[in-house]
């Protein structure tokens, strides 16, 4: 068929035959390696950046540990000018030396050589030598006395802290002392040009010749100053080779090798070679090289943020002991990069975030510790940080309205957590008002509003339990804030009606029956008689006779239960605590996965049902993370305000928060808020304290009484009239008292060593500045820090 057949049945013109491929032309070498290497991402910045723990608290990120104090340490002013008059004191001596007015310092160097040297009309090589020699001699011993006597090796070594400083003063200084020889101040030349004959220096008679052989024995002098100035400044190893560049190799590394990736300390050039968490050594000792060669690319190419990173590094430790699951990580890190195990929200950052965070050390940093004399060396300047080691033994926080104690703390410390939680090593319920900022919505997974009729969940407000009695105490902590005998009461109450209910409906009662049953209305009875009797329980029967027989009797506890009831049985909470399985209830069970959950309490209006909703949440997750059967995962509940809502047993659980690996962290106005009985015992039992600016002296004492007292020395000044000398004496004592008013009295100082509360309660009310806090802390290990002035603003 020809091209006209081809356009008539096709009704297209044929396309016409495709040229021949020319072969590719072949570079004959690689190409040039670049002449540096491109600048890195913020993401291997991060990584590359070394990390510093040296005390409970610190922000690891880039820290550069203090040194401590030294009691007998030198003020820089007395150090300087110390130094400079040992120095000018001993120019002036070697002046008066050279000059002859001390005459009798040559005596040594007479008697110890032949007498004939010194007698003639001048002086030979041998006489000229031993005399240039003698007076650098003392130059040496006089420079050592005085660089001893003014503290010049403390002076180097406190301003001269890097090698790179070290190495520029040694050249600088031995420039200077070469100069000094060259101009004879220091006859060191001299002294070397005699060891030689004087036939080198004539040159044959060429006085160009002598002139450039004498010139060239100065090198031998020159050498002298350089080695002490080599040796102090190491030249050896800036001349053996450079610093190592921070950045990675400018090319790909070869398939299967380890890149080696060089990191040095701050101000070190020649500090230790190490492999950088940029390049994934965990990947590459486990011979996982191309899934880190893809991943090391990642996060050079600016790809991977610092929730990747950590994300992926938390699911290869989970599946790395086992092959399958290590040969399925690596297939899908090669397939996705950055995108591997994704959290099952597909985020991979949280909006707007307000702190600085290192999630590699899982840190969140707060502020930064004051130049405080109260404050440990380690803390001075030192950004002060909040981490799971921390908020394990628990945080409490108290501080009045304005202080910064949402804004500042709790806000940083639930956008932490929802960042561990994309990593998938967390898990946090933050529990506040609606208007509280604790990060926007877009934040968390569920979001849970109280009140609200646009809430896509619910709560259970039995926690997710199938245990009758287990529901029961949870309500009876939520709805009696008294003694534990009413508790005891309560609970038992609850359990005669809850058990019934869920045997013969499958489910535990919803909030309107829950409070017909505690208020004995009849029909309510009756009904649920009828369905245990159709459930063939018999025993639960008389559970439930029990209850009515009770209820009968005056002072009864479940008029009160039903009263507390009855706050959450309001028409603005009509489609919440639904138990038919209608809704989407959230339960604290939901904890063992990464969940970032915000309960949002509604405030105005329903200030009871918000304390009595704090309780029972705070009930819940204590009940809740001391069962769970896997305890790798931190799990951490944050209440903004918990006014009204510790009780007997959320005290008790706190001290039990940190085998279970997980946290709590409360904040509150004041300690009024609790029942006074319970004040001490929650301040004693938490591990990390938070005093914020403007507390009151009454809660500052618990804090006091808690951090406990410090040996200090005190200093005993006593001033009495002086008496001593004779009448010339005092009658200038007298004149010096018409003049001026005052009598003269001697001092005597007595130093003495005593303990002294580290901060008291009026410190703590009125010695606080705005915008800090007053912080102690305590990790899961039993590391102590004391407390530290934090300014929460930096």
């Amino acid at each position: 068929m020809d091209a006209r057949d081809h356009e008539a049945v096709t009704g297209a013109a044929p396309q016409p035959a495709a040229p021949p491929r020319q072969p590719v032309p072949r570079p004959a070498a690689p190409p040039p390696l670049p002449a540096q290497a491109p600048p890195l991402s913020a993401t291997e910045r991060w990584l590359r950046t070394p990390r510093v723990v040296d005390a409970p608290g610190v922000y690891g990120y880039g820290h550069v540990p203090r040194d401590p104090d030294d009691p007998d340490r030198m003020t820089d002013r007395r150090l300087v000018g110390g130094a400079v008059l040992a120095l000018l004191t001993g120019v002036l001596v070697w002046s008066l030396l050279d000059n002859g007015y001390i005459p009798f310092w040559r005596e040594p160097l007479t008697l110890l050589t032949p007498r004939g040297w010194w007698n003639g009309g001048g002086m030979s090589r041998p006489e000229y030598f031993a005399d240039k020699a003698y007076d650098i001699l003392w130059m040496v011993l006089l420079a050592y006395y005085f660089a001893r006597l003014g503290n010049w090796p403390e002076l180097l070594r406190r301003y001269l802290t890097t090698p790179a400083m070290r190495g520029w003063a040694s050249v600088v200084g031995g420039f200077v002392v070469w100069m000094l020889c060259w101009k004879s101040y220091i006859p060191l030349f001299e002294a070397t040009s005699v060891i030689f004959p004087q036939s080198w220096t004539r040159g044959g008679g060429n006085a160009y010749a002598a002139a450039l052989v004498g010139d060239s024995l100065y090198i031998p002098g020159t050498l002298l100053i350089a080695w002490p100035c080599a040796k102090y400044g190491q030249w050896g190893r800036w001349l053996r080779r450079k610093p190592a560049p921070a950045g990675p190799p400018p090319w790909p590394p070869a398939p299967g090798a380890v890149p080696p990736a060089q990191r040095t300390a701050p101000g070190d050039p020649f500090g230790a070679v190490d492999v950088s968490p940029a390049e994934w050594p965990e990947l590459r000792g486990a011979g996982r090289h191309d899934v880190a060669d893809r991943l090391a690319a990642e996060v050079r190419s600016g790809r991977m943020n610092d929730v990747d990173c950590v994300r992926i590094r938390h699911a290869w430790s989970l599946v790395h002991s086992r092959r399958q699951g290590a040969d399925e990580f690596a297939d899908t890190v090669l397939r996705l990069g950055a995108d591997a195990c994704l959290h099952p929200s597909g985020d991979r950052d949280v909006p707007r975030r307000a702190a600085g965070h290192d999630l590699l050390g899982d840190q969140v940093r707060i502020g930064r510790g004051a130049e405080d004399k109260r404050n440990g060396y380690q803390y001075r300047g030192s950004g002060i940080a909040l981490y799971p080691a921390v908020l394990g033994t628990g945080l409490l926080a108290v501080g009045p309205a304005g202080s910064g104690k949402t804004r500042q703390v709790m806000r940083p410390v639930a956008e932490s957590l929802c960042l561990q939680a994309l990593g998938g090593r967390a898990a946090v319920v933050a529990v506040a008002a609606a208007e509280a900022d604790l990060g926007p919505r877009e934040a968390y997974d569920v979001v849970i509003s109280l009140g609200d009729p646009a809430s896509r969940y619910d709560l259970d407000l039995y926690g997710g339990t199938t245990d009758p009695d287990l529901a029961a105490w949870l309500l009876a902590d939520a709805l009696v804030d008294g003694p534990e005998s009413e508790q005891l009461r309560a609970a038992t109450a609850l359990g005669q009606l809850l058990g019934p209910y869920a045997a013969a409906h499958g489910h535990f009662p919803p909030v309107p029956v829950l409070r017909e049953l505690l208020d004995g209305v009849p029909h309510a009875y009756a009904a649920l008689r009828e369905a245990v009797d159709a459930a063939g329980a018999p025993g639960l029967m008389r559970e439930l006779d029990a209850r009515e027989r009770q209820a009968a009797r005056p002072g009864d506890i479940g008029s009160l239960l039903a009263d507390r009831v009855a706050t959450l049985d309001r028409p603005a909470f009509a489609g919440f605590f639904d138990t038919s399985g209608r809704s989407r209830p959230f339960s604290m069970d939901a904890l063992a996965h990464p969940l970032r959950v915000r309960i949002e309490l509604p405030e105005r209006g329903h200030s009871e049902a918000s304390r009595i909703l704090v309780r029972l949440l705070l009930a819940q997750f204590m009940a809740t993370v001391a069962s769970r059967r896997d305890s790798t995962m931190f799990a951490c509940i944050v209440v903004d305000d918990a006014a009204h809502a510790v009780t007997p047993a959320t005290v008790r659980a706190l001290s039990s928060l940190r085998a279970a690996n997980a946290g709590a962290v409360l904040g509150l106005r004041t300690l009024d808020d609790i029942p006074e009985q319970l004040r001490g015992p929650l301040v004693g039992s938490i591990g990390c304290r938070m005093a914020l600016a403007g507390v009151s002296p009454w809660d500052g004492g618990f804090f006091a009484e808690a951090w406990g007292t410090t040996t200090v020395q005190t200093r005993d000044v006593t001033r009495t009239p002086d008496q001593s000398g004779g009448m010339a004496r005092r009658a200038s004592r007298g004149v010096r008292r018409l003049f001026t008013g005052e009598a003269v009295t001697t001092e005597s100082v007595t130093v003495r060593e005593v303990e002294r509360e580290r901060w008291s309660a009026s410190d703590l009310a009125h010695g606080v500045p705005a915008g800090h806090a007053v912080v102690s802390m305590t990790t899961t290990g039993g590391e102590h820090a004391p407390p530290v002035l934090v300014d929460l603003r930096a």
